[in-house]
């Protein structure tokens, strides 16, 4: 068994985002794009093309791990029960956010994360038009392009907290005396690192596949964030929760738990 290394692992997500991502962004013809579940629901010759890449990489190095990728799942639901099992495992998100990326928005993401015993010990996010990458190993912190991030801190002041929402229903909403909900970049993949940079001090998904949560998740709590459910409980890659709130703090994810 050959294991890899953190970088190493980055260098992976990058080089295959140059090979098969990035040549199609802005240049996908009408066949290299279906749905899957519902009509608004994509995927992509790339998103494929990706995760076959990214998980050979992976079993190769580690062929006793699970690998739960997005599009695999969507051919076999029964992964996610085996990823959920797993003592040894990894998420692939080949193209996070793959309707930005249909329709040519820069606001994608390449995701990857492994776990073992059910808990999150390494993530990396590549953002790969915007050239930035956020990688975090349990205990070590979270980085952005090598750089160590700095702790979160929300401040005191509820009036000035920002929440973001994927759920475009739930735009407008007020939540106390929390400013109205904003509308995410709608794809994990740059939402968890804008959460991580002070962009905005919360989120709250509706959607919960661990492919999409948890290697923001990891990036998040290494900061001094807090990733937890609408009851109240750590969030972790074997967690099946209804909604997903993730926030800069524990006083915002307490406050926006009642509100909600």
């Amino acid at each position: 068994m050959t294991s890899l290394a953190t970088d190493r692992v980055l260098r992976l997500l990058q080089e295959v985002a140059d090979e098969v991502i990035t040549p199609r962004f802005r240049s996908l013809d009408e066949d290299e794009i279906s749905s899957k579940s519902h009509p608004g629901d994509l995927v992509t010759v790339a998103d494929r093309e990706a995760e076959v890449l990214i998980t050979r990489e992976l079993r190769t190095a580690y062929p006793g791990a699970v690998v739960l990728g997005e599009e695999a799942f969507a051919d076999d639901e029964s992964s996610l029960a085996g990823f959920r099992r797993a003592e040894h495992a990894f998420t692939v998100d080949p193209v996070d956010g793959t309707r930005n990326f249909v329709h040519g928005s820069p606001d994608h993401a390449v995701m990857v994360a492994e776990t073992r015993g059910g808990q999150t010990v390494r993530a990396w996010i590549w953002q790969p038009q915007h050239e930035l990458a956020y990688v975090a190993e349990v205990g070590a912190g979270a980085t952005r392009n090598g750089d160590p991030l700095d702790r979160l801190d929300p401040g005191s002041d509820p009036t000035g907290w920002r929440v973001r929402t994927s759920a475009r229903r739930r735009v407008g909403d007020r939540l106390g005396a929390l400013p109205p909900l904003e509308l995410s970049w709608v794809s994990c993949g740059i939402d968890y690192p804008k959460l991580a940079e002070g962009e905005c001090e919360g989120l709250l998904y509706q959607g919960t596949r661990p492919w999409d949560h948890v290697p923001g998740a990891l990036i998040v709590s290494e900061l001094g964030g807090v990733v937890g459910t609408g009851d109240g409980e750590t969030y972790g890659p074997r967690a099946d929760p209804r909604r997903i709130l993730a926030t800069a703090g524990p006083e915002l994810y307490e406050g926006l738990r009642r509100e909600l």
